[in-house]
C-alpha cells in the first residue's frame, strides 16, 4: 500500500502530464491514485478539474463528487461542482454549489482576517 507522499508524488506527476499534453497518461496515473487511495482528496480533485479542463463533465462530475465525500467543506470542490453542473446546463445545481463556496469562503475569511487584508 503506497503512502502519502507515493500518492502526491503520484498526482504531481500526473499534473505535469497534463500541462504537457499526455492526457491520457495523466488520467491513468490519477485513476492509479485514487485506486491506491480512495481517501485521498487532492487525487479526486485533480482528477475532476483534468476532466473538466478536457470537457468530459460527467467523469469530472464523479471525480467531484468522489473529493465532496470526503470534504463536504471544501472552498474548492465546491467551485469545481459548480463549474462541472453550469458547463452541464443545470444552472440551478451550479447555483448551490457556488453559494456554498462564497459561503466557505467568508467562513474562511472570518477566521483569517490577515489572509484578506495583507496583514494588516
Amino acid at each position: 500500500m503506497p503512502d502519502a507522499d507515493d500518492i502526491q508524488s503520484l498526482i504531481e506527476d500526473a499534473t505535469f502530464d497534463y500541462t504537457m499534453g499526455d492526457h491520457d497518461t495523466a488520467l491513468a496515473k490519477l485513476a492509479r491514485a485514487t485506486e491506491q487511495s480512495p481517501a485521498s482528496f487532492e487525487a479526486w480533485h485533480a482528477l475532476a478539474e483534468i476532466n473538466f479542463s478536457l470537457r468530459r463533465f460527467d467523469n469530472a462530475l464523479h471525480a467531484a463528487e468522489q473529493g465532496l465525500a470526503l470534504r463536504p467543506d471544501d472552498l474548492f470542490i465546491n467551485t469545481t461542482l459548480s463549474r462541472i453542473w453550469m458547463e452541464k446546463g443545470d444552472k440551478t445545481t451550479a447555483e448551490k454549489y457556488g453559494a456554498q463556496a462564497k459561503m466557505l469562503s467568508w467562513k474562511d475569511q472570518l477566521k483569517n482576517p490577515a489572509n484578506y487584508t495583507g496583514g494588516l
